[in-house]
């Protein structure tokens, strides 16, 4: 089903905030902001945000597909998004992704840098209400699919806060961590919830593991074969403006996006080239790319690369341009 409704805008500042605020709960947030995190603030911070980034994503996308909640009618609502309408709405992973990120890194810096806590958690706040508004104003949700992804996003962070420091040690330290970090996620995408219709639900869940599983691969590896993250030396001593100057810290990012968006296209050409070989379809076949064969394996070998890349190879290439 698509975007039939026709409509006018009569006030261009909420559409595009809410536009752009749709958009941080996306693949172009995720992409930009969690390893910018990595290259220019902190290791610690970083990995504890993909570890619940990665855990709140899965469920709610599971309970998507389990639940089986239909999106707002159209009309009376007017959907300004048609990819994700296929999905179901509850709970709502754009609040639950929102939440999650805000105040996972709200609670992982607080502690260790000297701001305010009241700016600190205002910032979270507007941030994550920004993103649920975003989904009632482009017709995505009701107020019951974005209230319930807040509150299963918070509740989860809070269960999952005390076990912060053991999951991150043992994914730094176990011997089994990569394997364990591979073999998981690829279970879980193969094993998701079947529908009757194709949904993008399983493909973003692939993504988001893949991810997660290539970025904890390589703090794994970092911490075996390059500087320990328990020495300081993997850690920025503070935020990017305060550490360093903005020079360095945008030319990090942008040779670290470049790399990361050269890396996601070429694996996806190669993984796309080679299961389309196997299975016999034309690369550009978007109904056999939704196969599961082909989705889980291209999806997850495609962004876990990207994932490893970013904690692994981004790094090497700052420090051998001299940007550390």
């Amino acid at each position: 089903q698509g975007c039939t409704q026709k409509y006018i805008v009569k006030n261009y500042f909420y559409y595009y905030l809410f536009k752009f605020s749709a958009a941080l709960g996306e693949e172009i947030f995720y992409i930009t902001f969690l390893p910018f995190t990595y290259w220019n603030i902190d290791h610690s911070v970083s990995r504890r945000m993909i570890i619940v980034w990665s855990i709140v994503m899965y469920i709610g996308q599971v309970s998507k597909d389990i639940l089986k909640w239909p999106r707002p009618l159209s009309p009376p609502v007017v959907k300004l998004e048609m990819r994700t309408n296929a999905e179901y709405g509850m709970p709502s992973t754009h609040a639950m992704a929102a939440t999650a990120i805000s105040f996972s890194f709200f609670i992982a810096t607080m502690n260790q840098y000297k701001y305010p806590l009241e700016l600190g958690l205002v910032a979270a706040f507007v941030f994550s209400t920004l993103v649920c508004l975003s989904r009632l104003y482009t017709g995505m949700h009701t107020v019951l699919d974005v209230i319930g992804g807040a509150l299963i996003s918070a509740v989860l962070l809070v269960l999952l806060y005390p076990a912060w420091d053991t999951i991150d040690h043992l994914l730094l330290t176990s011997p089994f961590c990569p394997l364990f970090s591979i073999v998981v996620p690829l279970v879980l995408c193969y094993n998701y919830p079947k529908l009757d219709y194709y949904s993008p639900t399983r493909g973003d869940t692939t993504t988001i593991l893949g991810a997660a599983a290539g970025a904890t691969v390589g703090f794994w590896l970092n911490n075996q074969y390059a500087a320990s993250a328990y020495t300081g030396k993997s850690i920025r001593p503070g935020f990017p403006l305060i550490s360093s100057t903005m020079v360095f810290v945008l030319a990090r990012f942008f040779v670290g996006i470049l790399v990361v968006l050269l890396t996601r296209w070429l694996m996806k050409s190669m993984v796309l080239g080679m299961l389309g070989y196997r299975y016999k379809f034309p690369i550009r076949d978007l109904a056999a790319r939704r196969r599961l064969e082909v989705e889980v394996p291209y999806k997850f070998v495609t962004y876990s690369s990207v994932g490893f890349t970013a904690t692994v190879i981004v790094p090497l290439l700052h420090e051998l341009l001299g940007l550390m």
